[in-house]
């Protein structure tokens, strides 16, 4: 039998070529998604926890809400909170997915909590190139747009853009191919595995004192 997985999920890219893979393969069953979020937004992306249902809606999986007291609570908080949610969902979990992709302590620290709960810990393109997983994106059609960017690492003008091609080769070197030092984050509006697709209305961006956020209007259609 298939393991039972359940994937952290996003609302972005990484997150979306994670379920891809996960959907195509032998060893695994995705069975639902979980989000954290922090009043009504998931950190970093600024994606409206209603967005994030929309895109539960077109996979057609269900979405575990998980709300922490802050952006960053201490590892003890976070962990407990994880566990304890996913513990109480109901789902029957043998596994739990992540899109990390650089080996750079991330996986030893998911498994540190993920693994004394009783589940494997499952990361699908860690150690991977960044630049072939641009182009696995989109070669897959996985439809996404920056949503953030971080103006130190990246002109403020990306904000809002589709990840495109032409995107990609006009970033510059020192910013990874797929944000994965956080140079900018993204929300997929359309992919492989969605039953329809987002429709987004771009509105203003905010400008912090470092992170830049794209607000927008979004249905399915």
């Amino acid at each position: 039998m298939k393991k039972k997985v359940v994937i952290s999920w996003s609302s972005g890219k990484d997150s979306t070529l994670t379920l891809e893979r996960l959907i195509e393969s032998s060893e695994y069953e995705v069975v639902a998604l979980y989000t954290t979020y922090v009043g009504d937004e998931v950190p970093f992306q600024v994606t409206p926890i209603d967005v994030v249902a929309m895109q539960a809606q077109l996979v057609g999986l269900p979405l575990i809400t998980i709300e922490l007291p802050e952006v960053f609570p201490s590892n003890e908080i976070y962990q407990s909170t994880i566990v304890t949610a996913l513990k109480g969902s109901g789902l029957s979990i043998d596994a739990v997915a992540f899109g990390d992709m650089f080996c750079n302590g991330i996986a030893d620290y998911r498994r540190s909590y993920i693994e004394p709960a009783g589940w494997e810990c499952v990361f699908p393109l860690l150690g991977e190139s960044s630049q072939a997983l641009a182009q696995e994106i989109i070669d897959r059609g996985i439809e996404t747009f920056l949503v953030t960017v971080d103006s130190d690492a990246l002109d403020m003008t990306y904000c809002g853009k589709e990840y495109t091609p032409e995107l990609i080769d006009s970033l510059p070197s020192h910013v990874d191919p797929c944000g994965e030092d956080g140079e900018f984050h993204t929300l997929v509006t359309s992919a492989p595995c969605f039953k329809g697709k987002l429709k987004i209305e771009l509105e203003n961006a905010e400008q912090g004192e470092r992170f830049v956020h794209q607000r927008y209007r979004a249905c399915i259609i």
